[in-house]
């Protein structure tokens, strides 16, 4: 089983080579995504494994995840995993996210920041931003304890079936809901998480909620 772990990057230049120190000893490739930096990633397609792309200009997390995906679908990959760059994830917890997969008693994984492992999340993302993720999610009928987990993996036949469309902050509950709704089989595995920074404000839960009514407006 080949699996392939790609990353989005957006001014990460200060904990990328360290995260991705640590991802590729544990997966068969690492696919960057450099999502229009301000100062271009440098030094990391001469690793053996790592192979980086380049988006002209900033188009957001979502769209770089789907572009690093297509990508790891041409290497031949037969599990995606999606890992931030900013060293919040666990590396080492890869083995146990795509561990229903390799078992093939799921087809796709979530990390959840909720089931028992400790991670230092700011009280109002915990508090506000979260309560308002899920509530947007169970409008839809998804009822995960992480409504917005970056860490996640899935098989390749799930890759193939669906497309991220929200370029932004949705992307994550678009992911659930769709593939939710798509009938594959998930499980969530307890996860930890670092937070080093904080940038989300209050106003990213609401945007989360606007960007996935505009999105169920257009279907």
């Amino acid at each position: 089983m080949k699996t392939i772990c790609v990353i989005p990057a957006y001014n990460e230049d200060r904990r990328l080579a360290g995260v991705i120190a640590k991802v590729r000893p544990l997966v068969d490739a690492v696919v960057v995504v450099d999502d229009g930096s301000k100062k271009k990633i440098e030094g990391l397609a001469e690793l053996a494994g790592v192979f980086v792309l380049r988006h002209p200009i900033n188009r957001g997390q979502g769209a770089a995840l789907q572009t690093g995906s297509d990508y790891a679908l041409k290497l031949g990959a037969d599990i995606i995993i999606h890992f931030d760059a900013d060293d919040q994830f666990a590396a080492a917890e890869i083995p146990e996210v795509i561990a229903p997969l390799l078992s093939q008693e799921a087809d796709v994984v979530f990390g959840s920041r909720f089931l028992g492992k400790k991670s230092n999340i700011p009280k109002i993302k915990k508090y506000i931003v979260m309560p308002l993720g899920r509530f947007a999610n169970r409008l839809w009928g998804v009822r995960t304890s992480d409504p917005q987990s970056g860490f996640r993996a899935y098989t390749r036949k799930v890759a193939q079936s669906f497309r991220i469309e929200n370029d932004r902050m949705a992307h994550c509950s678009e992911i659930l809901i769709k593939l939710s709704q798509a009938g594959w089989r998930i499980q969530e595995i307890p996860i930890t998480v670092t937070y080093h920074e904080y940038g989300q404000k209050l106003g990213g839960g609401f945007r989360i909620l606007k960007d996935l009514f505009l999105q169920k407006i257009r279907q």
